[in-house]
C-alpha cells in the first residue's frame, strides 16, 4: 500500500509548509496540543463550573442540600486550578518574550478576578432563567428551563466566556463559546455584551457577533442574526479587528424568528422586529418593524399539479 505514496517526502513537504507559514505569520511559535489551550479540557472545566454555579440541577446526582456547599468548595478548588492551567497556556502562547514568572503572575491575577466575579455571574444567570420562565408559557418550572433549554446552556457558557474575554484570555473564551455552539447550534461570540434577563426561545441558528451590545430584557427567537454588514479593511488591505460593526439592541426589544439585523445600527428600546425582516438602518424606541404585506394566491392543489383531472369523476 505504501507504494502509492512516499511518506518521507510528504513529511518533509509538510514540515517546509509549516515553517513557511510560521515565518509568514511572524509568530514566535506554533505550539502543539500540549502548548495550546485544550478544547476537551475546557469543555470539562466549563461543565464543572456549571455544576458549581447550579449544584443541585447541573451538578452530579449525589448533591443534596446537606452536602451542597462541600461539593461547591471541592469543585471550585479543582476546576479553578485547571482553568488557571489553561489560562497560563494561552498567556505563554500569546505573550511574546514573557518570562514564566510573568505568565504565572498574570494568570494568577486573571483567575483571582474571575473567581471573585462568580457570585455576580450566578445572580445574572438567575435573571436569565426567570426571564425565560416569564416569556415561555410552555415552561412548567425554572428547573425545566435550566436543565432542558439549549439556549440556557448557551447563555451560561457565554457569560463564563465573556468574563474571561474581558480579563484578557480571548482564546480560552472562544473555545468555551464554540463548545456551546457545537452543542446547541447557538453562536455567540464571547466579546458580545449582553445585559441581564436575556432569553433565546428555541435558539437554533442564532448568531450574535463580537461587537454586538444587547440591553436588558431582550428576547430573541430562532434564526436571528446580529451580524456585520461588511468587513472593514485598512488602506493596506488588511482586515481591521475590534472595530464596532455589530448592532446595538436596547432594553426590552423582541426580535422574532429569522430576522437579520446588520451593521452598527441601534434598535431602540421596546421595539419589535418581526420575523424574516432584513434590517440595516437604526430604528427609534418602540418601533414595530415588519415585512411589506405579502398577498398569497391560494389554489386547490389539483388545479396546479393536475388541472386536466379536475373534470374526472371517481
Amino acid at each position: 500500500m505504501t507504494a502509492y505514496w512516499n511518506t518521507d517526502k510528504l513529511v518533509l513537504q509538510l514540515s517546509a509548509q509549516r515553517q513557511a507559514w510560521r515565518s509568514a505569520q511572524r509568530h514566535h511559535m506554533e505550539y502543539g496540543a500540549v502548548g495550546f489551550p485544550s478544547r476537551p479540557k475546557l469543555a470539562k472545566i466549563t461543565d464543572a463550573l456549571c455544576g458549581a454555579l447550579f449544584p443541585m440541577r447541573l451538578g452530579p446526582d449525589f448533591v443534596r442540600a446537606h452536602n451542597e456547599n462541600a461539593f461547591v468548595a471541592e469543585t471550585l478548588d479543582t476546576v479553578l486550578s485547571r482553568l488557571y492551567g489553561q489560562i497560563r497556556i494561552e498567556l505563554a502562547y500569546s505573550r511574546d518574550g514573557a518570562t514564566p514568572e510573568d505568565v504565572d503572575a498574570e494568570a494568577g491575577q486573571i483567575i483571582g478576578r474571575f473567581a471573585a466575579e462568580l457570585p455576580q455571574l450566578r445572580a445574572t444567570l438567575d435573571t436569565d432563567v426567570e426571564a425565560a420562565f416569564a416569556a415561555d408559557p410552555a415552561a412548567r418550572s425554572v428547573d425545566e428551563i435550566l436543565i432542558c433549554y439549549p439556549s440556557m446552556q448557551a447563555i451560561i457558557h457565554h457569560r463564563i466566556a465573556h468574563h474571561l474575554y474581558r480579563l484578557g484570555v480571548p482564546v480560552v473564551a472562544r473555545i468555551i463559546s464554540e463548545v456551546a455552539h457545537s452543542r446547541t447550534g447557538i453562536d455567540i461570540h464571547p466579546g458580545a455584551v449582553i445585559g441581564e434577563r436575556f432569553f433565546i426561545d428555541h435558539g437554533n441558528g442564532v448568531v450574535i457577533g463580537e461587537t454586538a451590545i444587547i440591553g436588558k430584557g431582550v428576547r430573541l427567537y430562532q434564526g436571528v442574526t446580529l451580524g456585520a454588514r461588511s468587513i472593514p479593511y485598512t488602506e493596506q488591505g488588511v482586515v481591521e479587528r475590534g472595530v464596532p460593526r455589530h448592532p446595538i439592541i436596547e432594553d426590552d426589544v423582541v426580535i422574532y424568528a429569522g430576522a437579520t439585523v446588520l451593521g452598527r445600527i441601534i434598535v431602540g428600546r421596546g421595539s419589535v422586529i418581526a420575523g424574516n425582516v432584513w434590517l440595516t438602518k437604526s430604528v427609534p424606541a418602540t418601533s414595530h418593524v415588519q415585512q411589506a404585506n405579502i398577498v398569497h394566491d391560494v389554489k386547490e392543489r389539483a388545479a396546479v399539479s393536475a388541472p386536466h383531472r379536475l373534470g374526472e369523476t371517481v
